[in-house]
């Protein structure tokens, strides 16, 4: 019988604070560490997850789904220049907030079977949110897959490269970061993804 008021929900939920607790966290989850944190044996969680790969498709659905949720939210009632600032920001801010949800939405698609439409669909939307915040540049659909891939790369670059402590200059990061975005936002306004 399931221990009271242990869900999947509630082993998820768990699971996600543990993935938090370092940036390398979701990707040194173990049901054994769950399984203490919930104050139960491991065997018990059987009774809500599969397995540790269940368990962190589960995290990584909940990571990718606040991912698109604070990234819709970001770029609503902006546009263009605006908007790629806000969604940076945002993206930024969950890496911050939640390092290791971040984490796990990143690792989504590796994790997610072909058959897996709620993960997938899930990731669209978070991608799809940055491809929004670039429609206002007009590029064409080649430039627009390349503009996407870029300000995810390098907004993902910065938040893993901060995470991991690889920022050792003697400046914050707050301004390099604002720097990095000004880039991002310059390349789009001056054509530096036009196909020529």
């Amino acid at each position: 019988m399931p221990r009271a008021g242990l869900s999947r929900d509630r082993v998820v939920e768990l699971a996600a604070e543990l993935a938090d607790q370092t940036p390398t966290g979701f990707d040194d989850l173990t049901l054994a560490a769950v399984a203490a944190r919930a104050g139960v044996a491991v065997p018990s969680l059987y009774k809500h997850v599969g397995s540790l790969a269940d368990l962190q498709r589960a995290v990584a659905l909940v990571g990718v789904r606040e991912l698109a949720r604070r990234s819709v939210a970001a770029i609503a009632g902006r546009s263009g220049a605006e908007a790629v600032r806000s969604l940076a920001h945002a993206v930024r801010a969950l890496a911050r907030e939640r390092p290791g949800l971040y984490l796990a939405s990143q690792r989504a698609p590796a994790l997610a079977r072909a058959e897996d439409v709620e993960l997938l669909a899930a990731s669209a939307e978070a991608v799809d949110a940055v491809e929004a915040a670039l429609r206002p540049f007009a590029l064409d659909p080649d430039a627009r897959v390349d503009a996407v891939r870029a300000v995810r790369a390098a907004v993902h670059g910065f938040v893993a490269l901060e995470a991991g402590g690889g920022f050792g200059m003697p400046r914050g990061t707050d301004a390099s970061f604002d720097a990095l975005v000004g880039i991002l936002v310059d390349g789009l306004q001056g054509g530096a993804f036009a196909r020529g």
